[in-house]
């Protein structure tokens, strides 16, 4: 099956961008909410959940607005990323973040539910 790209989009009352940003770029930002364990080298996280590892590249930052993570794996392809969007709604001045990730089709809703679950913990942390 061929993975398809979806967006989800969460809208975060009363956050700074910077605090965000903190959050989805740094090893300890993310180890609150994404991973039990996130190491960074050159460049390169390490996520880390029991015994399980993944490694990706960070890639296409832009301070304060947007990144990517390239996943490094054997098998890697150009659909092996997902990507961290920080922008702020017209209507409301509220902050958005904005995912973006891949998923075999009939494992789409469980990978939105994962980051429906994710985003509620990276919330909580925030004081939300």
């Amino acid at each position: 099956m061929n993975k398809e790209k979806f967006n989800i989009e969460y809208v975060f009352d009363n956050v700074s961008r910077s605090s965000l940003w903190n959050h989805i770029t740094t090893s300890r930002g993310l180890s609150s909410w994404f991973a039990e364990k996130v190491t960074v080298k050159n460049n390169v996280y390490t996520f880390m959940w029991n015994k399980d590892e993944i490694k990706a590249r960070a890639e296409l930052i832009k301070q304060k607005e947007q990144i990517r993570y390239c996943l490094e794996t054997e098998n890697a392809g150009p659909l092996s990323y997902f990507e961290f969007s920080i922008h702020t709604l017209e209507l409301t001045g509220t902050t958005a973040l904005q995912i973006t990730d891949f998923a075999e089709p009939d494992e789409k809703e469980d990978a939105i539910d994962l980051w429906d679950s994710q985003v509620d913990t990276l919330k909580r942390t925030l004081g939300i």
